[in-house]
């Protein structure tokens, strides 16, 4: 491709990339709330509506109406004109300014001169003075000069006759539809109260769809549902909310059948295992005995690690976990494997998680970590929606292209390091779980000390 075509296709595409970047930033601008979009979906059209409204019929029906006034009053003032032009004779002019003062509402003197006081500035929006002017041309044809300016409920009009000036004082509502701002000012209140009274009905239909969101967020934490929670709102709202409490019930029972079959084939095989133990050990010391002694004891660590994945720690209650105190722990158990341990907390110490569970989350990782590495640093970051929490070591690490695998039940690394001591491949598997019913996930990552980094991110 030339240069040239290069350049027209550019061209061409400008414009399709100028609206994408816009509704990116538009979408960044927009509330990500369900309240707050509901708002504006309400607010947008009412207030375009208002404008419409207000800047184009009432700026017509305004318009209109000031000129209308604007005629009459200076059709009254050329009538005034030609009488002073029809009757010379009245010098001091009182009858003609009785006239208009008892028929047309206007107060008028004739002074002599032959000057006009020098034109105002116009204000930049002034519908009076700009449609009272061209009514005087259009009728009176004369020099002039008017004062529409400022807040006086009088509007000043001089005409220069032949040698004598015409002032006239007339109110401005004459002139002027003054009172629209009335009509404003109710369509304003008005739409101000409909949209009290939408958002009082918008929060009663929006308060069951968060409801249902917190019942839906808890239940993904592992944590109990509320006992108020009750299906409302909108009969969608209540399908959605009786279809996640039906969901909800089939799984903990399910759960809870697990549990049952578990606890059967654990004391099953328990009391199995308890027999072979205990004809091994009225069988007394034998050297021939040593290896199937060994056996028994994978085979008990096995089943343990088997039974602890499947059954979880779901039935566990969410409770206050301080991190220095498992931080502390894990320092100790590294003095004991003579490992260097250090660790960091950015943010409040208490965590409120399923303790047990969380802290076995937390010790497959270290342990893990000490056990392939020579220093370990696990560092806490406690903000307000999520907590983080990073264990960095400087082992050999595992290869990008198995570190989706290794958190698969029952998959074992043999490449550079076992992630479980019991060798079941359970380690992450359990680990992972334990995130996932906290609401939050593990993932494994280049860790800057050489070696892996596991990245714990739940809920706070």
């Amino acid at each position: 491709m030339t240069t040239f075509e290069t350049f027209k296709r550019d061209i061409e595409r400008a414009p399709a990339l100028g609206w994408k970047r816009f509704g990116r930033w538009m979408r960044r601008q927009l509330p990500t709330g369900l309240y707050a979009r509901a708002l504006l979906i309400i607010i947008i059209p009412m207030v375009l509506l208002q404008s419409v409204v207000a800047f184009v019929f009432m700026e017509r029906h305004w318009q209109l109406v000031t000129q209308r006034l604007s005629t009459a009053v200076t059709r009254d003032i050329a009538a005034i004109i030609d009488l002073i032009e029809t009757y010379p004779q009245d010098t001091n002019y009182t009858e003609i300014a009785r006239i208009a003062r008892e028929r047309l509402e206007l107060n008028v003197a004739i002074e002599p001169g032959t000057e006009l006081p020098p034109p105002r500035s116009k204000p930049f929006f002034n519908i009076l003075d700009e449609i009272l002017s061209e009514e005087i041309v259009r009728q009176i044809r004369r020099p002039f000069w008017i004062d529409t300016v400022g807040e006086s409920n009088l509007v000043e009009i001089r005409i220069l006759l032949d040698n004598k000036v015409l002032r006239v004082y007339a109110r401005r509502n004459q002139a002027y539809a003054s009172n629209t701002h009335i009509f404003l000012l109710w369509m304003v209140g008005t739409s101000l109260v409909l949209i009290g009274i939408s958002i009082l009905f918008l929060r009663g239909q929006i308060r069951p769809i968060l409801n249902l969101a917190q019942a839906a967020e808890s239940f993904g934490k592992g944590q109990k549902m509320r006992e108020d929670f009750a299906p409302r709102g909108a009969d969608e709202v209540r399908r959605a909310g009786l279809a996640f409490i039906l969901m909800r019930e089939r799984i903990e029972r399910q759960m809870e059948q697990r549990t049952a079959m578990l606890t059967g084939v654990s004391h099953d095989l328990r009391t199995i295992l308890t027999r072979f133990k205990l004809q091994l050990a009225l069988a007394g010391d034998n050297p021939d005995l040593q290896g199937l002694n060994k056996d028994v004891e994978d085979m008990q660590t096995m089943l343990e690690g088997y039974l602890s994945f499947a059954r979880g720690d779901a039935e566990e209650d969410v409770g206050e976990l301080r991190l220095s105190n498992l931080f502390e722990k894990f320092s100790l158990e590294a003095e004991l494997h003579d490992r260097a341990f250090s660790s960091d907390i950015d943010g409040e110490d208490e965590v409120m998680v399923r303790p047990t569970a969380f802290s076995r989350l937390v010790g497959n990782l270290v342990s893990n970590a000490m056990r392939y590495a020579k220093t370990v640093h696990v560092e806490a970051r406690h903000r307000a929606k999520w907590l983080t929490i990073t264990v960095d070591d400087d082992g050999p690490g595992i290869p990008e292209r198995s570190r989706d695998d290794v958190f698969k039940p029952f998959f074992r690394l043999d490449e550079a390091r076992n992630l479980d001591a019991s060798g079941t491949g359970l380690g992450l598997a359990i680990a992972r779980d334990i995130a996932r019913s906290h609401g939050g996930n593990v993932t494994l990552s280049d860790s800057p000390m050489g070696g892996l980094r596991a990245t714990i991110r739940i809920p706070a």
